[in-house]
């Protein structure tokens, strides 16, 4: 029986088995383009990551390089031509090997099999390779590293689990912090047994933020640098660490700022670039901005003006950056000299690109650039960016999707005059004759933008069950300069309100969208946003509230980086806590509710959807609560995803549609 052309949207089984791209790789001579690709393992209930060989040109195929249980990842190129990654699987040439427990560092030459390099007794992270270097970070406990490995097997078998701390913070995302170090090693590339801790006292310098980059010669590593300060707070330094001898100086650093990745060091080692932060206020918002160092002076300037850089990438000559920002509901890359400053646009259309990859000038197509493409209507796919911006795909591990839908851009104007836009997907088949209902989906970060596929979020499967869904841009989005972050800036709740009604309104002014069948959903910021909708109308038949934030006085001191918090909404308790917290509307929803959360949240707590799910049953109102015991911010696991979906159209079917309810969460068929 023939499969409709849609039937990974259709069939969550089929969707969750979909291929997906997450990195790629140029080699330093331009001749050979390395991908790792996610696929769901052989036992259906798992993801595993491999290396591609991505065709240069639009001819021939793309095929696996590696093939593991425990999969690969972090690729790089090594001196010689091979490709370094790490990873757990097991060393089958050396007896005793283990088990493959921590990741360890690999090399997969351009002939021959994979063979395991270097091992920590922590694991091994990122890597990096430059002249004759080899630099990478691995998790160290402090104390005798003759002894190291023999502590973790007593702490282990003596079930030791505690942690002590002496600084803030505690835990990171999803994990917890310490008692190990993160540090950076060094060895020539010919003897990685001579590898020598470049960073043996670093505390808690080098965290989970870490990026570094290795100048040309591979004499110096560049890295972000965590300082901690009075009252909790922390910054972000920029230092050089010497690998002969491991000293290390200081190249940028302010109390005011954070300087953090990504860090790329010029191909002629005279500069590095990296991203940098304004710490926000109460009064001001943060800014984000390209920042350019001197490596001899350490004198640093802006570059780029009020475009966000999310990937940046020297060009071979040294003497322009490439760089992917934000804007209008898109990403494209841009260019900017270095010596002028002057910005221009290099793709012009409707893509947001990643993982930059100029090639060198003499390869097969100097001057242009390699990059992951993906859209709101495309997963991420290798392409070719010429000289004049044209796109030349390549050929991919993800397959092409045919798309059960329309994407439409969408624009309003909010009530100070400011211009909003966003992007609606319609369901094939919507008409004035048969109009679909209608989605609002709101957006996370809150400093972000709907300019990208999401896997995690993904209209097009809402389409497919006839789903009208907008995915608006409003207030403190990025891509519209800073004045629209300045907008929302301790303003959260009220503007941003504002801006999602208003092209709301518009969208259902459409004949082809249902006005009465409507619903709202948000994750994150836009879980908040959700809690907020949800007490300050009651138009939506449904609200569902994914990872969000509802007691914010709470909030601020649970998350993992509250000082961030701090900044913007003051000293816990103060005015701004309770006049922007969701939960003092509580007297106020009437809408049912979906609540999602996931225990291993460590961003947003699951205290958040613990205390809206009670106040929301002592409160009467109808909802239920979709918990994931073993899930961070996201859900990740491909039976959880299934049955996140499954739970949400059945939700929004029994509210929206009048469906008769299923069972939300059941796990029998996910």
């Amino acid at each position: 029986m023939s499969q409709s052309p849609d039937a990974p949207f259709a069939d969550l089984q089929e969707y969750v088995a979909l291929p997906r791209v997450v990195s790629l790789r140029l080699s330093p001579d331009g001749t050979r383009l390395v991908a790792v690709a996610q696929s769901l393992n052989p036992d259906e209930i798992s993801y595993g990551t491999a290396l591609w060989e991505i065709p240069l040109d639009g001819d021939g195929e793309p095929y696996r390089l590696t093939r593991s249980a425990k999969g690969e990842a972090g690729a790089v190129f090594a001196p010689g031509g091979g490709v370094l990654f790490t990873s757990r699987r097991p060393d089958e040439t050396v007896k005793d090997s283990g088990d493959g427990d921590v990741p360890a560092l690999w090399l997969l030459p351009p002939r021959g099999e994979a063979r395991r390099i270097a091992t920590r007794p922590g694991g091994i992270g990122g890597v990096r390779a430059a002249g004759d270097a080899i630099v990478y970070a691995a998790q160290v406990l402090p104390g005798d590293a003759a002894t190291e490995e023999e502590r973790r097997k007593a702490r282990k078998e003596a079930g030791i689990s505690a942690i002590l701390h002496e600084d803030y913070p505690v835990r990171y995302w999803d994990h917890d912090l310490g008692p190990d170090q993160t540090r950076l090693f060094a060895a020539p590339a010919h003897d990685l047994a001579a590898a020598r801790d470049l960073t043996p006292e670093p505390g808690g310098a080098m965290d989970e933020r870490l990026s570094f980059d290795v100048t040309p010669d591979g004499s110096t590593v560049i890295a972000t640098w965590r300082v901690p300060m009075s009252k909790g707070e922390l910054r972000f330094e920029l230092v050089a660490i010497d690998v002969a001898d491991g000293s290390r100086r200081t190249l940028a650093a302010s109390d005011s700022h954070d300087f953090g990745g990504p860090v790329a060091v010029s191909p002629d080692g005279r500069h590095v670039a990296c991203v940098r932060e304004r710490h926000g206020t109460e009064e001001m918002s943060a800014k984000l901005e390209l920042w350019v160092v001197d490596l001899t002076t350490g004198e640093g300037r802006a570059l780029g003006g009020e475009l966000f850089p999310a990937a940046i990438a020297w060009a071979p000559s040294s003497k322009e950056i490439f760089f992917a920002a934000d804007h209008r509901g898109r990403r494209p890359v841009f260019r900017v000299d270095i010596d002028s400053g002057a910005v221009a646009r290099l793709t012009p259309d409707d893509g947001s690109y990643l993982e930059l990859c100029p090639a060198p000038d003499d390869s097969a197509h100097p001057g242009s650039v390699y990059a992951l493409r993906s859209a709101v209507d495309s997963p991420p796919r290798p392409v070719r960016i010429a000289p004049d911006g044209s796109v030349a795909e390549l050929p991919s591990p993800t397959p092409r999707l045919d798309l059960p839908g329309t994407l439409t851009e969408v624009e309003a104007t909010a009530e100070d005059g400011t211009p909003l836009r966003g992007w609606l997907v319609l369901p094939a088949g919507a008409s004035a004759e048969d109009p679909a209902p209608f989605l609002l989906w709101i957006h996370g970060g809150p400093v972000s933008s709907w300019n990208d596929w999401s896997w995690r979020w993904n209209p097009w499967i809402m389409a497919r069950h006839g789903y009208a869904v907008l995915l608006p841009d409003p207030c403190l989005s990025t891509g519209y300069g800073q004045a629209m972050i300045d907008r929302g800036w301790g303003e959260w709740g009220p503007v941003t309100h504002a801006d999602l009604m208003t092209i709301t309104d518009e969208c259902l002014k459409r004949p082809e969208v249902d006005d009465q069948r409507i619903a709202a959903m948000g994750g994150s910021f836009g879980g908040y946003m959700a809690n907020w909708v949800a007490g300050h109308t009651d138009r939506f038949r449904a609200v569902v509230t994914h990872a969000s934030l509802w007691n914010l006085d709470q909030f601020a001191g649970t998350t993992d980086a509250s000082m961030y918090w701090q900044r913007e909404f003051g000293a816990p308790g103060s005015a701004r806590y309770e006049r922007l917290s969701p939960h003092r509307s509580l007297h106020a929803i009437t809408t049912p509710m979906l609540v999602i959360h996931g225990d291993r949240d460590y961003r947003v707590p699951i205290g958040e959807a613990l205390r809206l799910w009670w106040d929301l049953r002592r409160s009467e109102v109808e909802s239920k609560f979709l918990y994931f015991p073993d899930e961070n911010h996201w859900v990740l696991r491909p039976g959880n995803i299934v049955v996140w979906y499954r739970t949400v159209l059945d939700f929004l079917g029994h509210h929206v549609l009048g469906e008769t309810t299923g069972q939300e969460g059941d796990d029998r068929d996910g």
